[in-house]
């Protein structure tokens, strides 16, 4: 039961109390990363040359957000050697987490992409969300033992504020820092984007501070030998399983150049020859993985009961509670339901730069003003839930998501016209900030109390884990097809979602 502050004296308390202020620091240190992997290191790849599929496939980088909750069971129970004596379990996880983040910026800032080898410029992007996905984990944990009830609320607002300049310093900052410091479309500067990044990955000092005057929280859970073995094992399980989907794909790719060199003489099409041969090997790689997985389990690596208490209980909850047919319709609702937005998301900044606006231009428009948007589009879902309930918003923030995607395609055919990209920037921003708080109603209320943070992190991940995989080919399609048929192709994504959310309305009623 939330405890409700009666009078404005005690909120005005609760606002400066320590926890929510360091839920603000936290916040900030979570959203610096994320931008860093997407828009601002898409600019800096194309304004080195970089093609743009190979700049979408970078997406893929932030992979690590999609498959979060496979090792967030080991973050909740394994402790760090010396550092959880010193720090707690929490922040010990939550310092590592934020010194790998730093190294894998300082390692991205001393790669040229225009005359390195981008592979190990795609290494540390990997690096970098894998560490941030890592943060997020930890800081949910730690925002929810740090406190009682009664600052909960109070907590993640200010953690979504801070997550918000973070995220204003890696996307508008970043780009207004490369520009001062010289580099600009057709006239490439990597010493700019070094420094940049150099001066993002100092910004992450402010969690690091954080981190260390910070205090742990009470909640300690007692971990047995036994069990940090099983964990260890498990631990062990995951590395080896990844091992053999990184391994996988490094041995395809020879055989990758020479089935899309096929299959395109057989379709006599470019980017759906490239999109199949990229899906085989992902389903071949997760095959792979999932065989040393069930391999490790079978030889007693780690216990049967582990997996099940860790990974399967959680979903059988799930599907005993609204059976076979309905739990498979959210399912496909929750992984199509942002489809439209980050498969455009993705190429979106290439797209401004290839429409002759200057970074301080994107800056200001998409980053700053598009930023207050989407927090306006968040409050304005919010109330408009409450009026109407999660379901008829739902469908709403589909209907707009969708439309404003066609808007694009005026853009595309205008070309540099400021009017128009604040006009796209405002109906997109606001359109996706109002769906985007139905939708985090809508995946609460999936939830059960009793797995309530491994099934909100498998929603989560299922959400942006297809819009992400294809959002890598959107270059691809964007080079086969256009700008002007690619935002078309991306509202029509958009239709399936509507007819689903339809379907569950009939059938699910909004419980919390």
């Amino acid at each position: 039961m939330i405890v409700r502050i009666r009078s404005w004296q005690e909120s005005l308390r609760a606002f400066v109390a320590p926890q929510v202020v360091t839920m603000l620091f936290l916040g900030i240190a979570a959203g610096l990363p994320l931008l860093l992997i997407f828009s601002s290191l898409s600019l800096w790849l194309r304004e080195a040359g970089v093609d743009r599929s190979a700049v979408t496939y970078f997406s893929w980088a932030a992979l690590g957000y999609s498959f979060k909750f496979v090792w967030a069971p080991l973050l909740d129970i394994l402790p760090l050697p010396i550092l959880s004596k010193l720090l707690g379990r929490r922040r010990s996880w939550l310092l590592l987490s934020q010194l790998m983040i730093i190294c894998s910026i300082i390692l991205m800032a001393m790669v040229d992409p225009a005359t390195h080898s981008l592979t190990l410029m795609a290494i540390a992007a990997v690096l970098l969300g894998f560490s941030a996905a890592t943060q997020d984990v930890v800081i949910d944990a730690y925002r929810i033992e740090s406190a009682d009830t009664r600052l909960q609320a109070m907590m993640s607002a200010s953690y979504i504020a801070g997550y918000r300049i973070g995220m204003l310093l890696a996307g508008a900052g970043a780009l207004m820092l490369a520009s001062y410091f010289g580099s600009e479309m057709g006239e490439y500067n990597y010493h700019a984007w070094r420094h940049s990044y150099l001066i993002m990955a100092t910004l992450m000092l402010v969690g690091v501070a954080t981190t260390l005057l910070s205090s742990e929280p009470e909640v300690n859970k007692k971990v047995h030998d036994d069990r940090r073995r099983d964990y260890l094992g498990l631990m062990l399980t995951f590395v080896l399983s990844i091992s053999g989907f990184i391994g996988c794909f490094y041995l395809t790719s020879d055989w990758a150049v020479q089935a899309r060199l096929q299959l395109f003489s057989w379709l006599g099409n470019g980017p759906l020859a490239a999109v199949a041969v990229e899906l085989i090997r992902l389903l071949l790689a997760t095959l792979a993985a999932v065989v040393i997985a069930r391999t490790l389990i079978l030889m007693g690596w780690v216990q049967k009961s582990i997996v099940h208490r860790s990974y399967v209980a959680p979903i059988q909850d799930f599907f005993k509670r609204y059976g076979l047919s309905m739990a498979l319709l959210l399912i496909s609702l929750i992984g199509l339901y942002r489809i439209s937005d980050i498969v455009l998301g993705v190429i979106a900044n290439v797209f401004y730069q290839d429409m002759g606006f200057t970074k301080p231009q994107i800056a200001t428009v998409v980053k700053t003003f598009g930023l207050f948007m989407t927090i306006l589009g968040g409050f304005l879902g919010g109330i408009l839930v409450l009026r109407f309930g999660v379901m008829r918003i739902l469908l709403l923030g589909a209907v707009l998501s969708a439309l404003t995607n066609l808007l694009f395609m005026l853009l595309a055919q205008m070309g540099n016209d400021i009017v128009m990209l604040y006009i796209v920037i405002s109906a997109d921003n606001l359109s996706g900030g109002l769906a985007s708080a139905a939708f985090i109603a809508f995946l609460s209320s999936l939830t059960n109390i009793s797995f309530t943070a491994v099934q909100y992190a498998i929603f989560s991940s299922l959400m942006t884990l297809l819009p992400k995989i294809l959002g890598g080919y959107s270059g691809t399609m964007v080079e086969g097809i256009g700008y002007e048929q690619f935002f078309l192709l991306t509202a029509l994504l958009g239709v399936p979602v509507l007819l689903l959310i339809v379907f569950a309305a009939r059938r699910f009623k909004v419980e919390r």
